[in-house]
């Protein structure tokens, strides 16, 4: 089995939640709602890739990030074993912008009773996002 090592950014502002919509053509995941991110390159700290694949996906650079959690998830159909390091990035500078539709569809804020109500990429997802809200909100008292 392989093991790959990835990170997930939920970006908030205020009490919405920026979310991308996957493509139907995409491997892993696909025409769900997901949070930005993606694989660990070799001798690259998850802190590194959360900077990279942010400013890649989105054209943001964080400034401001907690760690959130790690979710593990054993794929059999892809023999795989995937660990991701999920950060809540609550400040940032630059425009968040589509900046690859081959990835995404769409993306678009949501609160979390909506953000809830998606076809997720995960699970563990709505509990997730309650965490990130609430954490952004002691974070900006």
């Amino acid at each position: 089995m392989t093991t790959h090592s990835i990170v997930g950014a939920l970006i908030v502002q205020q009490d919405t939640l920026l979310l991308g919509h996957r493509t139907p053509s995409r491997s892993f995941c696909p025409n769900v709602w997901d949070m930005f991110g993606g694989h660990i390159e070799p001798g690259e700290q998850p802190e590194q890739t959360l900077i990279r694949e942010l400013q890649e996906e989105l054209g943001i650079a964080p400034t401001h990030w907690i760690n959130l959690d790690i979710l593990t998830q054993i794929l059999p159909e892809h023999d795989e074993d995937v660990t991701c390091y999920v950060y809540v990035v609550s400040e940032w500078d630059g425009t968040p912008s589509n900046r690859q539709p081959n990835e995404h569809t769409a993306i678009a804020w949501f609160a979390l009773d909506q953000a809830v109500r998606l076809q997720l990429a995960h699970p563990a997802y709505p509990q997730l996002f309650a965490r990130a809200l609430a954490s952004s909100k002691r974070t900006t008292l």
